[in-house]
Parts: structure tokens; sequence; C-alpha cells
């Protein structure tokens, strides 16, 4: 049992450095095709990722969550003749929902890109996006599959090899074939995203297959039937209210450029100015998320096996925790952004207004890690339609605030509609799971003591190397020794100031053993 809880401790922080890896390359891949196609073609390749956002949602439906809970229901019942019947049954409803999204998109695309996004030049890449739509539906049931009997790190393993295929394929494109114009410029980020899925979806199925053989080999026979109900009911209400927050979305990334151009903008200006922000800012903001996503993975079959298992006060306990740990982190996360956004802006794009938008989105970081973390543990609780219901009224408010104010303020109404959106939605959220789950809720230690220790940190770190600068080549080299002196000054002074204690640390470990 030793060697076992130690194995899976250690596949554990595999994940969570594999999502970190991810997002780092990530990054890296925007900051180079930033540089090469420019903020017009970000703009209008994020403005495709609108439609294509819907698309994908009607592709899943709501499989990932639905395997996930079906699998762990069935397992924690003591029924495991019951996952092989349930999981074929899952991949059908993939298959048809994957292959419907993608001739919808495919035999629309025309007046999709010369009616609603008006710009024809989106045509063809929209139809290269449909191609791989059936392959990530199935590859959803998988990565479902994966997350509740705990090997997410097998799905972890394949989307690195994914992302590290696409960046090559892409700058292959790019660089070699030197696309002249910003059509072919996304053609080529398309098409290489289209080659990563395909190798994906290979990857998922040779781990999948021996993966099921071994664990789940015998399946009682004449429940078929009775597992495809247990997962409509269970993915169907997601999947009605994911396409109406989708399509609210979608709708919402349309006016963004319409509104700018309202404004005074031309549509080149309005794809740029709406490029900065969607392809550049925010990728760096939600970076550091790649640990919280992560950890909010391992959540939903903990707190689904707690709810079955009826475990009140360790599904209260593990409420606590998950906040503090997602404050502490996403508080000091927001301190470092705000003191050297002009030295990360800088570095990463320069001569852009990326460091000007990093400031003002910094201090929502909390809110949003937060929020984050809190969909998971109500999605683990059963409380999906719940989520998805708030997500539907946080998009319907975003696209209410777009009409209203990006034609009168411009590109400051998007950022304060970013604002007021994601600050709704964590309320509602925080609120119901208030409501639901008696909670003692702790702002001295979760707020006030992570405030005072960033503001330590970020001024002693300053301070040091102000008298003590560190001179490298590379500005990215010394903006980071700057953040890891500061991080380490924060995490220091959390201790100090008991903000971070030795419970928080064994908590967390415990969970990754059991979670991965």
């Amino acid at each position: 049992m030793k060697r076992q809880a130690k194995r899976l401790f250690w596949n554990a922080l595999l994940l969570s450095a594999a999502s970190l890896f991810m997002r780092t390359v990530g990054v890296w891949f925007q900051v180079l095709l930033s540089n090469r196609i420019g903020a017009e073609a970000m703009g209008l390749y994020a403005l495709m990722g609108g439609i294509y956002g819907f698309a994908l949602t009607l592709a899943t439906s709501g499989i990932q969550l639905g395997v996930t809970r079906v699998v762990v229901e069935n397992i924690g019942r003591g029924e495991e003749d019951r996952v092989t019947p349930a999981l074929r049954k899952s991949a059908g409803y993939a298959l048809a929902f994957g292959l419907l999204s993608a001739l919808l998109l495919f035999s629309f695309a025309e007046p999709i890109g010369r009616i609603w996004l008006k710009d024809i030049r989106t045509v063809r890449s929209l139809r290269l996006f449909s191609v791989t739509l059936p392959l990530i539906s199935l590859a959803s049931v998988w990565n479902g599959y994966f997350t509740a009997v705990r090997r997410s790190y097998k799905s972890a393993a394949v989307q690195v090899g994914e992302q590290l295929c696409k960046i090559s394929i892409t700058m292959l494109l790019l660089f070699f074939l030197a696309p002249t114009d910003v059509e072919a410029a996304c053609c080529a980020l398309v098409l290489g995203g289209a080659v990563a899925e395909g190798l994906s979806f290979l990857l998922h199925l040779l781990l999948y297959l021996p993966d099921r053989h071994r664990h789940f080999p015998a399946s009682r026979k004449g429940i078929a039937g009775e597992e495809g109900r247990k997962l409509r009911r269970i993915t169907i209400p997601i999947a009605l209210t994911a396409y109406v927050r989708s399509a609210l979305l979608t709708l919402e990334h349309i006016l963004i450029p319409e509104g700018l151009r309202n404004s005074g903008h031309s549509h080149k200006e309005a794809l740029a100015s709406y490029g900065s922000i969607q392809s550049m800012a925010l990728p760096v903001i939600l970076y550091p998320a790649a640990l919280i996503s992560s950890f909010s993975g391992l959540l939903i079959p903990e707190m689904a096996e707690s709810t079955v298992e009826k475990r009140e006060r360790r599904i209260s306990y593990m409420i606590e925790r998950v906040w503090s740990l997602a404050l502490l982190f996403s508080i000091g996360v927001a301190g470092i952004l705000i003191c050297f956004s002009q030295e990360i802006g800088e570095a990463l794009y320069p001569g852009t207004d990326t460091a000007h938008y990093l400031r003002i989105l910094a201090p929502l970081i909390p809110i949003m890690y937060v929020d984050t973390a809190t969909d998971a543990m109500l999605k683990g609780l059963g409380e999906q339609v719940y989520c998805m219901k708030i997500n539907i009224a946080d998009a319907l408010i975003s696209v209410i605030l777009v009409s209203l104010l990006i034609p009168r303020l411009g590109i400051l109404g998007y950022l304060v509609t970013i604002y007021i959106s994601e600050s709704f939605n964590t309320v509602m959220s925080v609120t119901h799971l208030l409501i639901i789950r008696k909670t003692q809720v702790r702002p001295w230690k979760w707020i006030y003591k992570p405030l005072f220790a960033i503001v330590g940190a970020t001024c002693a770190a300053k301070l040091l190397f102000t008298l003590l600068p560190i001179l490298t080549p590379l500005p990215a080299l010394t903006i980071t020794l700057h953040c890891l002196l500061t991080l380490l000054c924060y995490l220091l002074l959390l201790i100090l100031l008991g903000g971070l204690e030795r419970e928080d640390l064994c908590w967390l470990g415990s969970l990754f053993r059991r979670g991965s």
C-alpha cells in the first residue's frame, strides 16, 4: 500500500507538472505567433474561436462530466461490471453529436463568415475546424474515464504530445510556407491544430483500450439501455444549458469587434485590440491557473465519491481547504502580476499594450481562480445544472454589457464587462455552495494575511533588486528571477503570519495521493 500511495502521489505531481508545462509552452507559442502574424490575425483567429467554441459545445454535449459521474457512481456501488456498457453507450453518444456538429459547421461556414463575422477570410478556416470535432468528442469520453478512475496522468501525457505536435506543425507551416496574408496565417493555425487533434485521438485510443480491458474486462448483459438512460439524465441537462451559454458567448465575441468599430475603430484596429486582450493578455493572466485547473480536476471525483458515501463532514472540510489554498495562491499571483506587469508585458510582447491590460486585469485573478475551484466542487456534488444556469446568466449579462458599453467606451467597456461578469459568476457560485453546505468562512486567514504577505513580498523583492540588480542579457530571464524571488518572500511571510499552515499542506498531499 505504501508503494502504491507513493506511485499515485508522483503521478499526481506529474499531472500538475504537465499542466504547467503546457501552459508555459502555450504562452511561449502565443508570443511567437503574435510576433509572426500580428495582432490583426490573432484577433481574427480569436473571433473564429467563438464560433468554434459553440460547435465544440455541441460536439461534446456534456459527455466528459457525464462519463466521469457514471463511472464513479458504478465503482462506488461496487458495480464494476456496468462500466464497460456505460462507456460503449458514451462512445456512441459522443460520435453522433460530433458528426452532427462537424456537418453543421462545414455546411454553414460561408454564411457564418460572411454574415455573422463579416469577414469572408474566415470561411476556409471554419471548414478546417469542422474536421476535428468528431475526434475531440470521442476523446472527451476517454478523458472522462481517466478522470473517474484517477488516472488523469494518461490524458495529461497525451495533451503534452498534442501541444508539442500542434506547435511543431503550425510553426513549420508559418515559417516555411510563409503565408503572406491574414487568411493563410489563420488556415495554418487551424491546420496545425487539426493534425494535433488527430494524433491526440490515436494516442487516447491506444491508452484507453488496454486500460479498460485490464480493469473492467467483464460486463453484465442487458444493462446497456439502463446505463444509456443514466448517462442521458446527466448529460442532456448539461448539454442544453451549455448550448445556450455557448451561443451567448459566441454572440458576445461577434459583438466585441462590431462594438469597437462603432466606437470609431477601423476593422483592422478592432481586430488588433481584441487580439491584444484575448490572445495576449488573458493567456498570461490564466497561465498560473494551470495548477488550479489540475487541482480542480482532482476535486470532481473526490467530491462525487464523498457524496455517494454521504461523508458530510469530509465534504465541508474539503470546501474550506480548497477555498483557503485557492485564495492563497491567486492573491500571490495577482500581486506579482500587478507589481511586474510592465516588465512582463515588454518581455513577452514588446511594443504592444499588453502590459497595460495585464495591470488592469490582474486584480481579477482571485475571483477567477476561486470560481474555477468552486465550479469543480459543485460539479462533484452533482450541482452541474446550477453551474450551467449561472454560466448562462453570466453570458447573458456579458452580451448586454458588451452591446451597451463597447460602442460608448471602446475597449474600456470590454474590460468593465469582464469584471462584472466574472464577479457575478463567482459570487453566485460561492453563495450557492455556502447554502447547500455549512462551511466556516475565515476571511482573516484566507484574504487579509495573504494580502499583507504579498505586499511585503513585492516591496522586499523590488528593494533587493534595486540594491543588488541581476544583470542578464535576456529580459524574460530577468523577470523570471524577479517573480521567483517574490514568490519565495511571499511563502516565507505567509508561514510567519500563519496564513499557510502545516495542516493545509498535509491535506493537499492526501488529496493528491487519493485523487491521482
